[in-house]
C-alpha cells in the first residue's frame, strides 16, 4: 500500500517490535493475490495456474463419470475456485479476463464433453446440454 508524498521511497524492511518484516511485491489475503500496483495481474496468473492444475487433476476422475456427473463436478469446481472473489476482477484488462474465462469456457467444456485440443471449440460449446 502506498501512503505519503509523491517522492519515491525504496523500503526493503519494516521494523516491527524486535523483528524485520520484508517488503514483497505481492501478498495473498483470503485467497486473493494483491500486488504492489493493485492491478490484480498476479491474482489472474495464480488463478489460471491453479485452475488448469485442478482441471488436470479432475480429468482423471471425469473419464469414469457420466456426462451429467462430469458436468456437475466441473460446475462445482468453477463455483468453488473461479467464482470465489470474482467481483475483484471488475475493471481488469481484457487480456487477463480472457485467460480466466478460457478456463471456464474452453478447458472445462472440453473436459466435460471429452473434446480434444485439436477439435474446434464452437460445436463443443453449442453441444452442452444447458444451451437448450
Amino acid at each position: 500500500m502506498w501512503l505519503g508524498s509523491y517522492q519515491h521511497v525504496n523500503i526493503d524492511d519494516i521494523p516491527v517490535l524486535s523483528t524485520q518484516v520484508k517488503v514483497t511485491e505481492s501478498a495473498r489475503d483470503l485467497g486473493v493475490v494483491l500486488d504492489s500496483q493493485l492491478s490484480l495481474s498476479s491474482h489472474a496468473v495464480v488463478l489460471c495456474r491453479a485452475g488448469f492444475f485442478h482441471l488436470r487433476q479432475l480429468c482423471q476422475a471425469v473419464r469414469s463419470m457420466t456426462t451429467t456427473t462430469a458436468k456437475t463436478a466441473v460446475q462445482a469446481f468453477i463455483c468453488c475456485h473461479l467464482d470465489y472473489c470474482n467481483s475483484m476482477l471488475y475493471g481488469m484488462s481484457d487480456g487477463f479476463l480472457w485467460k480466466v474465462q478460457s478456463i471456464q469456457k474452453i478447458t472445462a467444456a472440453r473436459l466435460v464433453t471429452g473434446a480434444r485440443l485439436c477439435d474446434h471449440i464452437m460445436p463443443v460449446l453449442h453441444w452442452l446440454p444447458d444451451r437448450q
